[in-house]
């Protein structure tokens, strides 16, 4: 049976007082850990009501003490936190690190790396794909932990030690489970995966939306070529706005929105009482600025125009050699223990059904090893499957 949390959880009526809010006690913690193998980090912040995270709490442990800072105290310089998360030789443990390194990046100008994810350590391991941190703390360590504070507003003050508790309880987990993940990884010769699947989360391009490509973030279905134009100027337009305000994109403009502008587009004010939820109708204070835009669009040159998009013109794969892949892929991820989506996705097996050299993940690093290769040598008729009586064995031709 899981063990429930190792404490007393405090009531929400008890105020904290062990939260760092000053400078001294923060350059006191950075020399305490300074020169630590490891850091276990953990962020909270709001989103709700702005384009960028406001961070509200950071919580870190070396494993043998846990504290948290509070970024929003008077007059406090996380300076010296920053150089502490950007020492380069102490590894940074984070659980679905997303999230937090965009906060840093933005917050520290760079990201505090190394780095080792719990989330993308429990995948390889056979956790399942995405493992939530409260799963693979189970899992791990047979704790329960607590998630009552898991809604909170963390911008809010005072915060309640039972607030303070929940946060720490991460970074503490976090510290426990880091050496024996990364034991296990190294017995099973699986630290290398990690490197893998850590490249997009170590490019810091990965965290910054250049308003020019902010359309691939609209899902779109049949659109010809003008009102593509439209979208895409649109949806350019509507980011720029959401990073300079620090606003959520659909406080600026919703999807549907956007979509219905492209397709509509207004000629003049009165048309934009037509537009599927256009902040203020006609006489919303965005009118004049996309009707100038949308002007602006429609004088552009043919040779702007980008390919129309529709749906159901790609060719699909022959429906047995789908089969086939499906067969070969679970057949490998249950010998493996990971889940099949790790491997490969059904558009990438799509994808890697029609094309040998299809850009798809399993045509590279340990996925190719696993299974890419494996894949394509049964397209190929090199090898063959069999069924022996439950399990499939695969056959050399």
């Amino acid at each position: 049976m899981a063990k429930s949390r190792r404490r007393d959880a405090p009531t929400d009526t008890e105020q904290n007082a062990d939260v760092i809010t000053t400078t001294a006690d923060l350059d006191a913690l950075v020399a305490r850990m300074e020169g630590a193998e490891f850091l276990a980090v953990d962020t909270e912040f709001m989103r709700e009501q702005t384009y960028y995270s406001q961070l509200c709490l950071v919580q870190i442990s070396d494993g043998t003490h846990a504290a948290a800072i509070d970024p929003l105290a008077p007059d406090i310089d996380l300076a010296g936190l920053w150089k502490l998360l950007g020492n380069p030789q102490t590894t940074k443990v984070f659980h679905a690190a997303h999230q937090d390194l965009e906060i840093f990046l933005k917050e520290m100008g760079s990201l505090p790396l190394p780095l080792f994810d719990t989330q993308i350590a429990g995948m390889v391991l056979g956790h399942g794909d995405q493992v939530g941190y409260d799963r693979l703390v189970r899992a791990v360590l047979k704790h329960d932990i607590d998630k009552s504070s898991r809604f909170t507003d963390w911008s809010r003050r005072p915060l309640s030690a039972r607030q303070v508790s929940y946060a720490l309880d991460d970074v503490i987990y976090l510290a426990e489970m880091y050496p024996m993940l990364r034991a296990e990884l190294e017995d099973r010769g699986r630290a290398g995966w990690l490197d893998d699947e850590n490249a997009k989360q170590v490019d810091p391009a990965t965290y910054h939306t250049e308003p020019e490509d902010a359309w691939r973030r609209i899902k779109i279905r049949n659109m010809k070529a003008p009102a593509l134009r439209r979208m895409m100027h649109i949806a350019s337009w509507r980011e720029s706005e959401a990073q300079k305000r620090n606003l959520p994109r659909n406080r600026i403009l919703r999807d549907e929105t956007i979509l219905d502008l492209a397709g509509s587009n207004p000629l003049n004010t009165a048309e934009f009482g037509k537009i599927r939820n256009f902040p203020g109708g006609a006489n919303g204070k965005l009118v004049t600025p996309v009707l100038a835009l949308l002007r602006e669009v429609e004088a552009m040159p043919d040779s702007t125009l980008p390919e129309a998009k529709a749906e159901g013109r790609a060719p699909k794969p022959p429906a047995a050699v789908m089969e086939l892949l499906r067969v070969l892929l679970k057949h490998i991820t249950d010998k493996e223990g990971i889940a099949p989506r790790l491997v490969a996705s059904a558009d990438e097996l799509e994808a890697l059904a029609l094309d040998d050299d299809a850009p798809v993940r399993a045509q590279s690093g340990w996925r190719h090893d696993i299974f890419g290769a494996a894949a394509l040598r049964l397209k190929h008729g090199q090898i063959a499957l069999a069924a022996d009586g439950r399990r499939v064995r695969v056959i050399d031709l």
